[in-house]
């Protein structure tokens, strides 16, 4: 987080929380929505100054509850998430995977694969999602201890197997479940349309 959030939690530390105005997209895109509009479904609008989206990047996370949010100065903007906390895509040399925020993943504890063939991941950063355009590179890369890869057992069919995947010269082994397509914020702990409590 940046020093000067840090700064400011401690000069305003009761600044109430923001809700419905900060979306991120099951591509990792940042999106605005004027008069809290994502408490309604509604799209809002791209973020497309790059600095601003570093910023956002940069002081990115989430409360004990699950509730991700963006730390801007001393306010919490709490983001409703279309898919995934974060959004994770292979690396430029293709050798790990890089969150949207642009923080390189270093450790997988957990896999998951939904009925929608989404391939879910319990990060050090927290929960993440392949991005659908590395999905099919990601499955080559993770193989089973019989050495064949995701891709192969896929073919076959898991049929009720749970492997053990590791990605060779980057993530150490790590179980493989699967779930239903609506089960990845129960399962992965995370809450991805967070709102004020009322009352």
């Amino acid at each position: 987080m940046d020093d000067s959030v840090l700064a400011a939690m401690k000069r305003w530390p009761d600044v109430p929380a923001a809700y419905g105005w900060l979306s991120l997209t099951a591509r990792g895109e940042w999106h605005i929505h004027p008069e809290g509009s994502a408490l309604r479904g509604e799209p809002g609008e791209p973020i497309v100054n790059t600095q601003l989206v570093a910023f956002i990047n940069r002081n990115y996370q989430s409360d004990a509850d699950g509730c991700w949010y963006f730390q801007n100065g001393p306010q919490r903007v709490y983001v409703h998430l279309s898919l995934a906390p974060h959004i994770l895509r292979l690396s430029d040399d293709t050798s790990d995977l890089v969150s949207h925020t642009g923080a390189q993943v270093a450790a997988v504890q957990h896999w998951w694969l939904d009925q929608a063939g989404r391939l879910w991941a319990q990060t050090d950063l927290g929960p993440g999602v392949i991005l659908d355009r590395d999905l099919a590179a990601v499955i080559e890369k993770l193989t089973a201890s019989s050495g064949q890869t995701l891709s192969d057992l896929l073919e076959e069919g898991l049929s009720g197997k749970a492997p053990t995947l590791h990605w060779p010269g980057w993530s150490k082994a790590a179980p493989l479940r699967e779930m239903l397509a609506e089960e990845p914020s129960a399962k992965l702990h995370f809450n991805p349309d967070p709102r004020a409590i009322s009352g």
